[in-house]
């Protein structure tokens, strides 16, 4: 029984072992050496702006394609040259387009990306403004107009029952006087 316990556990612990160790190698870390804290600052800014051109909305930083890592040595190696960072962008944008970049410069092919959102949004403000107005209108026009006939039955049920209930507000009073007549003579030696 002790026998079946140890070789089950121990095939278990060898399976678990073996993923520890796989996964390990997929998690490759990237080392560079810079000449400065201001050079690996700009090495991270840049790959952080810099789209992968292989992958969906990911850039350099968080790619782990091919030519993201060609990408990302390139950059290193223009940096160690003593490339500034415009220069670095600029051979990005002779070699990949536009697309490499998720701050794209400002030029008529780029006019899309850059002024459709705010445009879109206005238009949006716009409209919502312009239903809310129309809308708050539209009530309060309903609520005030009453057509003819309309008024004509209203003002038929307001007299209908004010009537009954003048006579009766009358009557009341006529015999909360005659109460108080009687009570005061009642209480008058």
């Amino acid at each position: 029984m002790m026998k079946f316990y140890l070789k089950h556990t121990l095939s278990i612990l060898a399976v678990v072992g073996t993923l520890m160790i796989s996964t390990a190698s997929f998690g490759a870390i990237e080392i560079y050496e810079f000449k400065s804290a201001e050079d690996e600052a700009r090495y991270k800014a840049l790959i952080e702006e810099l789209r992968c051109p292989k992958c969906q909305n990911q850039n350099l930083a968080g790619s782990d394609a091919p030519i993201a890592v060609d990408l990302k040595n390139q950059t290193y190696q223009m940096i160690q040259d003593g490339r500034s960072d415009a220069e670095i962008r600029q051979f990005m944008f002779d070699s990949y387009g536009d697309f490499i970049s998720y701050k794209p410069p400002v030029r008529p092919s780029t006019w899309i990306l850059w002024f459709f959102p705010p445009i879109l949004l206005v238009v949006f403000i716009l409209g919502w403004v312009y239903k809310a107005k129309k809308g708050r209108t539209v009530a309060v026009d309903e609520v005030n107009a009453l057509s003819k006939a309309e008024e004509e039955r209203v003002a038929q049920i307001l007299a209908k029952h004010q009537s009954p209930k003048s006579e009766q507000a009358q009557h009341s009073n006529a015999q909360n006087s005659q109460n108080s007549h009687t009570q005061t003579d009642k209480d008058t030696p």
